[in-house]
């Protein structure tokens, strides 16, 4: 080709005009991808955070609102007062009791479980058909309601109930007032909360127990490490994951605890002798119609809850990474 061909072409090309600017495919598949997780949202994640806005934060902005009023079911008129509900809840002496049963309670709750949980699952921890049937029969209770539970356990605590007259035909002729003893009442509540507790803990140290490699179990004794030395120092650190689960669970129930409560011993017997917190929040609620004050006792309870939780949580959290 000459150069004046080459010179005659020029014109048409620049008759032609720009070639057109293709898309690039990466952008093309990166709103593609956008889109998809979109849709995966719209799918998977917009029905569960509806059904938590709706039924979790909503109630909780609900109540921190209602905490700074005078709302009342027969009252027409709801006024703003401020912080005036915390200062008199924390000037109210059956709030004070309330808060000091419910520290009480859950602490035996927390304990209790935790430590006939432990010694249940190294029981089981072997197999068997036997074994297999009495974990079965240990996790019983935790599928129960806890108003069952507590409805059968006060057949048998009453006053001439079914221990009473076991404990009579065994020469005690005036057994404890396990229900009716104001000494004695609250811890036999938390004693029917702990064995509906047990089965659970007996199943994730279980679970924890199963996941310690044997291994480590025959390589201790080999170094002539004896069963106690075997479980302090090989198979109790490796069920601290067990343990951190089991606490903060026990914990938090522990603060809620309510239906034994109202069954057994409707905070009786006495004065607000087993009411809880929760016990005081639905009275103050539902019987009293104090609906600012019950805001208010809620509102305190999930600050104590969240801020006990978060600190159990990462002290326990810490042990592990340190063992």
């Amino acid at each position: 080709m000459t150069v004046t061909d080459s010179a005659a072409r020029r014109p048409e090309v620049a008759a032609r005009g720009p070639r057109p600017v293709r898309t690039s495919r990466s952008g093309r598949s990166g709103r593609s991808r956008l889109r998809s997780r979109a849709g995966y949202f719209l799918g998977f994640g917009a029905p569960g955070l509806l059904f938590y806005t709706c039924f979790v934060l909503a109630p909780l902005l609900l109540s921190l609102g209602y905490s700074l009023t005078n709302a009342n079911a027969f009252q027409s008129q709801t006024r703003f007062v401020g912080l005036r509900n915390f200062y008199r809840l924390f000037q109210d002496p059956d709030f004070l009791m309330e808060l000091r049963v419910t520290t009480i309670l859950t602490l035996i709750i927390v304990i209790v479980p935790n430590l006939g949980g432990l010694g249940v699952a190294v029981l089981l921890n072997r197999s068997g058909r036997l074994y297999r049937i009495l974990r079965s029969v240990f996790f019983v209770p935790v599928v129960l309601s806890s108003v069952v539970v507590s409805v059968v356990w006060q057949a048998m605590l009453t006053d001439g109930g079914l221990l009473d007259t076991a404990l009579r035909s065994l020469g005690v002729h005036h057994p404890p007032g396990w229900l009716s003893d104001p000494s004695i009442a609250l811890y036999s509540v938390a004693g029917i909360a702990s064995w509906q507790l047990l089965g659970f803990c007996s199943v994730v140290y279980l679970a924890g127990l199963q996941g310690v490699p044997d291994e480590l179990i025959e390589a201790a004794g080999l170094d002539g490490a004896g069963p106690w030395a075997r479980f302090r120092h090989v198979t109790w650190p490796m069920l601290a994951p067990a343990l951190t689960i089991n606490t903060v669970m026990l914990l938090i129930t522990g603060f809620k605890t309510y239906d034994f409560v109202q069954v057994i011993t409707a905070g009786g017997p006495g004065t607000g002798t087993t009411a809880t917190v929760a016990f005081g929040i639905i009275q103050t609620g539902f019987t009293d119609n104090d609906t600012g004050m019950a805001s208010t006792m809620a509102v305190v309870m999930l600050v104590i809850v969240a801020v006990v939780s978060s600190v159990v949580l990462r002290l326990l959290h810490r042990r592990e990474v340190e063992l």
